[in-house]
């Protein structure tokens, strides 16, 4: 991949460096220019589910690769089993690539896995990526701020560390903003009476984006109180992205995306040359 010369460049990977790169919300056109150079300079790719392998077939050809995604109760390395990975590689001098889907910084736990890595004493390089509230809420036609329908943005997650749905309910129900939530399509009914319960009206535009941004991408609307019908309906699945508010309202107007009928991909992992710890017993 050719990429285009800018003045005064960054300095490109570093061996022994840990770089944790957004990759955006699936469509690999949105990677940033700073991801793409140092994908093509890397030793070791350790990366996710939701990146686009398109990204990935950007490293050389020798560099490894680390599949280590994590669906809904499938996890092919534990967190803190993936923390442990980048500094092994890092302490063995590669130049170690962390994609993460959306930006590392917005519930991409790049938080968790930086504190390990300068605790460790190994540099590290953090390059946003466009997150998924951004990147899916455009592709499907919503604008998550608009003058008439919403002063405000907030994103939050539906699915807490140990699970509980324990969330600031007064402050995400507060009208003329618009909510996102990540992570909450298996607890849609809940969120939603929640958000009834705590002074939203029940006819309040909601929607989900299933698949955002990429050929797969489908979108389902309702209000509050018709969406888990609707989502369960249609057989909207993981991984999705759930909208609130009025914004919500101007879908399909604004809709410009056409996705096409899904590629004959092969999976996320299918380039991994890794072995990880404890596969062999597998």
């Amino acid at each position: 991949m050719s990429l285009p010369d800018l003045p005064n460049p960054r300095p490109g990977p570093a061996a022994g460096h840990v770089y944790l790169v957004g990759a955006g919300p699936g469509d690999p056109e949105l990677l940033t220019l700073r991801g793409a150079r140092l994908v093509a300079g890397a030793d070791a790719i350790v990366y996710d589910n939701l990146v686009s392998p398109a990204i990935v077939d950007l490293a050389p050809a020798t560099a490894e690769r680390h599949y280590v995604g994590k669906k809904a109760a499938d996890h092919t390395l534990p967190q803190d089993d993936i923390n442990q990975l980048l500094v092994r590689l890092a302490q063995a001098g590669k130049r170690v690539v962390r994609l993460k889907g959306g930006d590392p910084f917005i519930f991409g736990r790049g938080g968790e896995e930086m504190e390990v890595l300068v605790a460790a004493g190994i540099t590290v390089e953090i390059v946003p990526g466009v997150t998924a509230a951004a990147g899916v809420a455009a592709y499907a036609g919503i604008p998550l701020t608009h003058r008439d329908h919403a002063r405000s943005v907030v994103f939050t997650t539906g699915f807490l560390k140990d699970g509980a749905l324990d969330l600031d309910w007064p402050m995400l129900a507060r009208r003329g903003q618009t909510l996102v939530i990540y992570m909450g399509i298996s607890r849609l009914p809940d969120i939603c009476r929640e958000l009834v319960a705590h002074g939203l009206p029940a006819e309040t535009p909601a929607g989900v984006v299933e698949r955002g941004t990429t050929p797969a991408q489908r979108v389902a609307v309702g209000t509050l109180a018709t969406l888990p019908q609707v989502v369960a309906d249609e057989g909207i699945r993981p991984p999705a992205l759930t909208i609130v508010g009025d914004v919500v309202g101007l879908y399909p107007r604004l809709a410009w995306f056409t996705p096409d009928s899904a590629p004959a991909a092969h999976p996320p992992h299918a380039g991994c040359t890794a072995v990880h710890r404890g596969e062999e017993e597998r």
